[in-house]
């Protein structure tokens, strides 16, 4: 458990780690025959969901870069802090979490938007039908469960609790709760916490039975917005820059294809790819996919995508005026819709 105080942040030993591991990054290679600095492209997927990559090289778009599957991950800062040690060539994150990272001076930019808030795309903290909790302040006391520490789900609790009129002495008396977001749902039914963040497929699969609701969502309090990006290492970007612009050009018309194709052929491409990755998955999830990854065209990043985190850490004590800017965070120049 981790109280809501000490929760923003990532370690300086791991940004210590991700400046100094130049050893475990590759060396620039020579160009392929094709022009391309490398053809292959690690990264963590998501169980039984399809990320965007997966989707465009299932479409073609990708070639003749290749995925490289090197495991799950388990929430959005470690997938991009993955990016930061060169674990992986690229994670996708919450844009609050990459504003912190950036702030922390780990060497990764955002390069295409992956996720969007709305009215259908949204992230609910939930509690039981019945529950006592029907304002903020009966979160004091109370365990809320979550996928990660310092990521979206902290941000907009912290912010709820905020416009409720807590204190800081008080939101410190509100316990987070790690929990893998495929077991939330169950947590909660079970009473080992109180309330829990759920969204996407599993918020979707856990309104299907029902029994619960929202107490709040982020689309309540932040409206419509770009809420996620892919970031890439900057000496990835230096170093491979070919390389990396088919990948966020792949990206972006993997989003625009998603968009423009009917739902049902969508769904039947999606279940073709998780049946084919052979990982021993749930296909019925995929039914609830909702096309989420920008407001703008092929996943372009915008300064208010990062200007909107940037204030709110400020705000929040954590960042001083004018120590990060937006440019900092993000690039647009690798994604065609730029142009």
């Amino acid at each position: 458990m981790h109280r809501c105080t000490t929760a923003f942040g990532l370690s300086a030993t791991l940004f210590a780690l991700a400046a100094c591991s130049g050893e475990r990054a590759r060396a620039a290679a020579p160009l392929h025959p094709d022009g391309y600095e490398t053809l292959e492209l690690r990264y963590q997927g998501s169980a039984s969901q399809v990320v965007f990559p997966e989707l465009a090289e299932e479409l073609g778009y990708l070639a003749p870069l290749k995925l490289k599957y090197v495991g799950n991950t388990i929430s959005g800062p470690q997938d991009i802090q993955s990016v930061a040690t060169r674990d992986v060539d690229f994670g996708g994150a919450f844009n609050g979490a990459i504003v912190n990272l950036v702030a922390a001076k780990a060497p990764i930019r955002a390069v295409v938007a992956i996720s969007f808030i709305d009215e259908q795309s949204w992230m609910g903290f939930f509690v039981p039908d019945g529950s006592t909790i029907r304002r903020g302040r009966d979160l004091i006391g109370k365990k809320i469960g979550m996928n990660t520490i310092g990521a979206h789900s902290e941000f907009m609790l912290k912010e709820y609790l905020m416009r409720e009129g807590l204190r800081r002495d008080e939101i410190e008396q509100v316990t987070l709760v790690v929990i893998p977001p495929v077991n939330a749902e169950q947590a909660l039914r079970q009473k080992q916490v109180d309330v829990a963040a759920l969204s996407g497929i599993l918020r979707d699969k856990a309104l299907e039975r029902g029994g619960i609701h929202p107490l709040v969502r982020d689309y309540d309090l932040f409206g419509r917005l770009t809420s996620a990006s892919y970031a890439m290492h900057e000496d990835f970007l230096r170093e491979r820059p070919k390389s990396a612009a088919k990948f966020v050009d792949a990206v972006a018309r993997a989003i625009e294809w998603s968009r423009a194709t009917p739902r049902p052929d969508v769904l039947a491409r999606l279940e073709k790819i998780v049946k084919q990755r052979k990982r021993n998955e749930d296909t019925s999830v995929i039914k609830f996919w909702l096309p989420s990854a920008a407001n703008l065209p092929g996943g372009l990043l915008s300064e208010d995508q990062f200007q909107v985190w940037i204030d709110w850490l400020v705000k929040d004590g954590q960042l001083a005026r004018g120590s990060v800017r937006p440019a900092d965070t993000y690039t647009n120049r690798f994604n065609p819709y730029a142009k």
